[in-house]
């Protein structure tokens, strides 16, 4: 007989139990942060991409099936595999528009 070194799957009661008030907290931070945002705004919607990417996130979470991980993770993640331009910033958590060319 194998002995696993894994612990035996938790049940939704104890996931409940475990991370509940963590993924509260998260989920409040997060309200907090859009808050912020609107208020920085002054009632003017903001365009930024990356706000876009987590509000198209936002809508997959409350929205999609299991496992909601990937889709989430799609939205969030650049699909390219090619090399970067030098001195473009890569690390924006979002896919960042095209520049536009100048005429």
């Amino acid at each position: 007989m194998t002995v696993s070194a894994l612990p035996p799957p938790r049940t939704p009661r104890q996931l409940l139990d475990d991370d509940f008030l963590e993924n509260r907290g998260r989920v409040l931070e997060l309200a907090a942060f859009l808050d912020r945002l609107d208020r920085a705004a002054a009632g003017a919607p903001t365009r930024d991409f990356r706000l876009l990417a987590l509000q198209r996130a936002l809508r997959s979470l409350a929205t999609d099936p299991y496992p909601r991980v990937d889709a989430i993770h799609a939205i969030l993640s650049d699909p390219g595999t090619g090399p970067v331009e030098p001195g473009r910033q890569t690390a924006t958590g979002a896919v960042a528009p095209e520049p536009e060319e100048a005429p």
